[in-house]
């Protein structure tokens, strides 16, 4: 043998990983203390005592693209295949507030999601599918409040009262500054328009989850597994920190609080951090901010199998690295999940995909057994150590975000931004050098590939989408509409909730584009500076 020390290994977010785990690893560990039990303090090993032996996570494939009518008829599809939660995937112009007859939005209605408009888009996107017993996720931030409430006024239509209408709005604004993009207002009046959504739910629709605090696209930013859990619950710690200074008790809303993290490939390492995100919440949450119920410590979450690592060469591969990273978001004792369909590196998922993707978290829910036990791997040397690890530098980056006061003054000076470069950086040279193998791209390879099957949006649905809201906006009470919008003004002037006023003029057919104009006169736009 030779005496050469062998290479240091070392996890994503750089920590050292030993050769063998032994339970001298775990010097001074107290199990009751680092783990408890599921369903109990610090909730380690999971929200609820039974997990999965209770019921499987919600199979929440992601959709939506082309038209309501067009993405009617996925959803339909979609849970006639088993699915048992909605997750609608909203266009750019409707993330951006900009409706589809704009000249901004030329080229882009349809493209990446569903076109929405105004209450019309709205009752066609959900016509026939039940809101009293589906759950629905929605991707929306800037423009979270008007689909909640487009949402809600449907649901109403349906006879759905307030305390059924489940399920989830993204509302996480603090992150399109870090790592997306599809911001429109600045921070202050983008974090009261996150609060009032909480404030208007907890009294309208308690089932409702008011934000999903997400890391997801920070880890698509290039973030290292540390990183996309650190700089999320700093946001988190915002918005509760901005909830309560707006006069709203922590214990009335923390509740309905979510969170949304990427699944990537190194198994391990996502599976400690899952368990590393409830421990520190539950520990934050109860310590630092001083919620007194339970409920308030508790974290849920929905998990996304990561989209930056499926590759446009050998795509059938993806479908392995997506098996991978649910099984990650699963070990890791995830409420909901969402698998990327193996054609996204190269356009909208197919029927066939998307099928396949779905299937993928049936056979891990109905065929492995890994639903058998609650929290299978812990106690594991290798996954305790990992966990502590990642909490213990985590917590670290996270005091780094409160000496510069807190996220959203960490943000406007760019601190998230430049880490995450740094380590988005550090991955590509070490793809690019050969260090890192990406299976089929820097290793692996074939020539002459077969090309597949992929999704084309057919131009014509932006033509009919403009018509359509051409006929709405001449056929509507248009002294109504601009009543309303004025109404509509004065709540964001007077720094009132604007819900109410907001859902009166939705529900009087004003657009997304038209509301958040309002919105913009008030509260100005924001520009990044560098």
């Amino acid at each position: 043998m030779s005496g050469k020390e062998p290479d240091v290994l070392r996890s994503t977010s750089g920590i050292p990983i030993d050769e063998v785990y032994a339970e001298s690893s775990l010097d001074d560990w107290d199990s009751e203390t680092q783990i408890g039990r599921p369903g109990e303090y610090p909730f380690t090993r999971g929200p609820y005592p039974s997990m999965y032996r209770g019921r499987p996570w919600t199979m929440r494939q992601y959709a939506g693209f082309g038209s309501a009518a067009v993405t009617n008829e996925r959803f339909k599809g979609l849970l006639n295949a088993g699915q048992t939660g909605l997750s609608v995937a909203f266009d750019l112009p409707t993330q951006m507030g900009i409706d589809s007859d704009h000249a901004s939005a030329l080229g882009e209605v349809g493209k990446v999601g569903v076109a929405i408009d105004s209450i019309e888009d709205m009752r066609t996107l959900f016509a026939g599918i039940p809101l009293g017993s589906v759950s629905t996720s929605m991707t929306i931030n800037a423009t979270a409040p008007m689909l909640v409430l487009l949402y809600q006024l449907v649901a109403e239509e349906q006879g759905v009262s307030g305390e059924n209408i489940r399920g989830t709005v993204q509302n996480d604004i603090l992150k399109e500054y870090i790592a997306r993009g599809t911001y429109i207002y600045p921070v202050a009046p983008s974090m009261r328009l996150v609060t009032d959504v909480f404030a208007y739910c907890n009294e309208t629709m308690p089932a409702w989850n008011t934000i999903s605090i997400s890391g997801y696209h920070i880890r698509e930013a290039g973030s290292t597994a540390v990183q996309e859990l650190a700089f999320t619950l700093a946001n988190g710690l915002a918005y509760v920190e901005a909830a309560v200074e707006a006069g709203l008790d922590v214990d009335e809303f923390a509740s309905r609080l979510s969170f949304f993290w990427n699944s990537h490939n190194n198994l391990f390492e996502e599976v400690a951090k899952f368990r590393a995100a409830r421990r520190m919440w539950a520990r934050l949450m109860k310590e630092r901010v001083g919620a007194g119920d339970p409920a308030s410590w508790r974290m849920r979450f929905h998990t996304q199998t990561a989209g930056s690592t499926l590759t446009a060469q050998q795509p059938l591969v993806n479908i392995v690295r997506t098996t991978v990273q649910a099984l990650a978001g699963v070990l890791g004792g995830t409420q909901s999940l969402h698998t990327n369909s193996f054609d996204e590196a190269l356009g909208l998922p197919t029927e066939l995909s998307a099928t396949v993707a779905l299937r993928t978290q049936q056979v891990l829910a109905f065929e492995s057994g890994v639903t058998d036990t609650v929290d299978p791997l812990a106690g594991s040397y290798f996954i305790e150590s990992l966990t502590d690890a990642i909490e213990e530098r985590a917590l670290a980056l996270i005091a780094r975000v409160d000496e510069r006061g807190g996220a959203v003054q960490a943000i406007s000076e760019g601190f998230p931004q430049r880490e995450i470069e740094d380590a988005a950086y550090a991955t590509a040279r070490a793809q690019d050098t050969g260090e890192q193998i990406v299976v089929g791209v820097n290793e692996f390879t074939v020539a002459n590939e077969e090309p597949i099957d992929i999704l084309r949006i057919d131009s014509q649905i932006e033509t009919a989408q403009v018509e359509r809201l051409r006929t709405l906006k001449n056929q509507r009470d248009s002294g109504a509409v601009a009543d309303l919008l004025a109404q509509l003004k004065q709540a964001a002037e007077a720094d009132t909730n604007v819900m109410v006023p907001l859902k009166a003029a939705l529900a009087a057919s004003a657009t997304i584009g038209e509301v958040s104009d309002v919105f913009r006169v008030v509260f100005g736009v924001y520009r990044p500076t560098s």
